[in-house]
């Protein structure tokens, strides 16, 4: 069984579509476990209205209701503690997947015992994010796999989603399951798409890093990046060295 498990906060604008290509889904044996961060829209109201037609599909569903904002690491540990699939995906609320995409990932698995997670190319509102074939040096190099990946849950780390970080916390998993000795199977398709104006996942084109470092996103990603790479113990740049002194 896959478990899904849905962080959302403030998801009223993207969650049925979310939920809705689950249904869709051609791999049927599968559980959601959303986990409502304490939304103050119409979020939980929408996923209860699901309840109902889960039951006579007999789908397995939980709702996990925070009484206060955790953030979406906190989430996703969450729902992996309330899950009880062989394997698990992190689907954010503002991400709508293709038909087949359970199934094309779980076929990458089961034909690549050595990979302890599927990943794919997908979409970002209208850019493509054309990805390529597993390399661990270029992951330690640079964020490139989302979130939105297949994973054996017994290859899920104990330590889980780190709860500090709050940007390239995907980033920071894959490279922790690199350091555990886990490694990734690209699966070349395009198998979901990311609706942008979400509160789960947002983007910045490469060009606003270079031109506009004054602003506050590109501060905390820029931030983030210093975390993740002396957490796993990675070079530093001329000018992260310099900003970690500030």
């Amino acid at each position: 069984m896959i478990s899904v498990i849905i962080p959302v906060y403030n998801g009223e604008n993207s969650l049925r579509c979310c939920i809705d290509s689950l249904l869709l889904q051609t791999y049927k044996n599968i559980e959601i476990v959303l986990v409502n961060d304490c939304s103050t829209d119409k979020t939980l109201e929408i996923a209860k209205e699901y309840i109902p037609q889960l039951k006579k599909e007999d789908i397995p569903y939980k709702i996990i209701d925070h009484e206060e904002n955790r953030g979406a690491p906190t989430s996703r540990n969450h729902g992996f503690q309330g899950s009880k699939g062989d394997y698990v995906i992190f689907c954010d609320a503002d991400a709508v997947l293709e038909k087949d995409c359970l199934f094309e990932m779980l076929a990458a698995l089961e034909n690549h015992p050595e990979a302890s997670y599927a990943y794919s190319s997908f979409y970002w509102g209208k850019k493509l994010f054309k990805l390529w074939p597993f390399d661990a040096k270029k992951l330690r190099q640079m964020p490139y796999i989302h979130s939105n990946s297949l994973i054996r849950s017994r290859d899920f780390p104990k330590t889980g989603w780190d709860e500090n970080i709050k940007k390239l916390q995907d980033w920071d998993l894959w490279l922790t399951m690199l350091d555990e000795g886990h490694v990734g199977i690209y699966v070349e398709k395009v198998l979901f798409h990311v609706c942008t104006g979400g509160t789960m996942s947002n983007w910045l084109p490469s060009i606003a890093y270079k031109l506009a470092p004054f602003l506050p996103e590109v501060k905390k990603y820029k931030k983030a990046l210093r975390t993740v790479k002396e957490k796993h113990g990675m070079v530093l740049s001329e000018d992260e060295k310099i900003m970690k002194k500030r």
